[in-house]
């Protein structure tokens, strides 16, 4: 008489598991934020001797009649650092694959960033700083926009992500893209502050 077993019968010979998946968009990401961040310390580098130097002449940095009101580079901080707490709402409810929620937080990320540009325009209007009127314009221009550019970058980033998302190629078990997707977030953010100091507030 054959015995019959309903349980399963381990092979000798297991499989081996797969090689855990490197973190190559994480990697990228990290490599990708440093050069960003040597980007902008150079640029503020340049942009705070050049100031200095005009300075230690006694002439007045800003050019006459240009005025840099401080309540819109406050509230582009503001806006930035809650867009900081967002983020951190998306990647907490990917971890717990609460999807709507991250769809909502990454969607707000978004409002922010644009919020940001709109201000910074709204704020380049106010400032009337004609690129061509002052040897000096260029660099000041050079160092708002250069941010801006990232910021841009950024949102793509989030974008992608929120997209690929949406797709299913992200969730509690893996959570890289939206990892790298908040690492470059808050790099920007973080940009912004030092934009912030040294062109808003000391001028």
């Amino acid at each position: 008489m054959t015995a019959i077993s309903v349980r399963e019968t381990i092979p000798a010979q297991l499989t081996a598991a797969p090689p855990a998946r490197p973190r190559l968009l994480l990697i990228g990401t990290a490599l990708a934020s440093a050069a960003t961040i040597m980007l902008m310390s150079g640029l503020l580098g340049i942009y705070l001797k050049t100031r200095a130097d005009v300075i230690a002449t006694g002439e007045q940095w800003l050019p006459s009649g240009v005025v840099i009101p401080l309540t819109q580079p406050n509230m582009m901080a503001v806006t930035l650092v809650l867009s900081i707490l967002i983020m951190v709402w998306a990647v907490g409810s990917i971890g717990r694959d609460d999807r709507p929620n991250t769809y909502i937080a990454l969607g707000l990320v978004l409002v922010m960033g644009v919020a940001y540009i709109a201000q910074t325009a709204f704020l380049l209007s106010l400032m009337d700083l004609g690129a061509a009127d002052d040897s000096k314009a260029p660099l000041i221009y050079a160092v708002i926009g250069t941010h801006l550019a990232i910021v841009g970058a950024a949102m793509l980033y989030v974008g992608v992500i929120a997209l690929r998302t949406l797709a299913g190629n992200y969730g509690s078990k893996d959570r890289e893209g939206v990892y790298g997707a908040a690492l470059f977030w808050y790099v920007t953010v973080a940009l912004y502050m030092a934009v912030w100091y040294a062109v808003y507030i000391t001028k």
